[in-house]
């Protein structure tokens, strides 16, 4: 056998490589169904968490909110023959007896069932509708009842308050009767009930004068007055106003003083007096002069009884 000729024509030598196959590519629609799936389980998720985080209620008020509110009305359209075909539309101002056009807040399934009665489907409500009305008719009731037992309370401690001023002056009427070195003072000390509270004044009179004239040194009958006084009312609770006041009877020209620092002056005296007798500082709750603007006697500017003390134990509701 002969060689190939050297440089003649030589067939080439292919090498072919074959691959297994593993499955062909499936493009991307997987991607859009594993979305949508994922989309789904969150609005799953979300559904348990929203289910779990509301009341009845609010899970009854969400149901109504995307109930339908109107139901279609069914008439006839066209010639009415076989061809004819229905029309599902909500009629107008003409709609027909047979229509059934829901009221707001009435879900269509009711209004079927009512058939069409606008005076029935008027006097529905949902479930929901009833519930809130219930609700707010509860809230209404619960209100009014805070509301009376808090004036209840209120007029309870009211009452208390006023049979404490009623003994306090019980007790100080009997301590003037049972001091002889006071004699003749008892007819000095007026106790009336204001609506600021218990007022006690010390009057002067023509047989007795609290203090010299113009002057706030205070005698010792009157400071033993004053002393009974704040043992009366030591164990009451209410804060204390005291007030003074004077006649209109003018200072001379020129004095330097007037009515309203000789009321002030006096209304200090009363305080300081009252302390050292045992009244707590932190009871009262001012200590004013008023010179002659609240006479006693009105018609009398001059009359003695216009220049008094006034000691008012304040009620709970007029302290501060």
């Amino acid at each position: 056998m002969s060689a190939a000729p050297e440089g003649g024509n030589r067939r080439p030598i292919i090498i072919k490589r074959v691959e297994e196959a593993h499955g062909g590519h499936h493009g991307g629609a997987w991607k859009v169904a594993y979305a949508d799936f994922v989309t789904a389980m969150m609005a799953f998720f979300l559904l348990l968490w929203l289910l779990g985080a509301t009341t009845e209620e609010q899970r009854s008020g969400i149901a109504d909110y995307f109930s339908p509110t109107t139901a279609a009305s069914v008439s006839m359209s066209g010639s009415g023959g076989v061809m004819g075909g229905l029309t599902i539309s909500v009629d107008g101002p003409m709609a027909s007896s047979g229509s059934l056009v829901a009221a707001p807040g009435v879900p269509s399934g009711l209004a079927r069932e009512l058939g069409g009665d606008p005076d029935a489907i008027e006097a529905g409500q949902t479930d929901g509708t009833s519930r809130l009305s219930r609700r707010a008719d509860h809230e209404a009731a619960s209100a009014g009842a805070d509301q009376d037992g808090a004036r209840e309370a209120a007029a309870r401690e009211e009452e208390i308050e006023r049979e404490r001023f009623r003994e306090a002056e019980r007790e100080l009427r009997e301590a003037l009767a049972g001091l002889p070195e006071l004699d003749g003072l008892s007819e000095s000390v007026r106790i009336d009930h204001t609506p600021e509270g218990l007022r006690i004044q010390i009057v002067d009179h023509a047989r007795y004068s609290m203090f010299p004239s113009g002057s706030a040194q205070m005698p010792g009958r009157t400071a033993e007055l004053l002393a009974l006084v704040t043992r009366a009312i030591a164990d009451l609770p209410n804060r204390v106003s005291i007030r003074g006041h004077t006649d209109a009877r003018p200072f001379p020209a020129g004095s330097g003083r007037d009515n309203w620092i000789l009321s002030a002056e006096r209304a200090n005296a009363t305080r300081l007096a009252m302390i050292a007798a045992g009244l707590a500082p932190t009871r009262l709750a001012n200590v004013v002069g008023l010179a002659d603007t609240e006479p006693l006697v009105a018609d009398q500017p001059l009359d003695p009884q216009n220049r008094r003390l006034s000691i008012i134990l304040l009620a709970a509701r007029r302290e501060g």
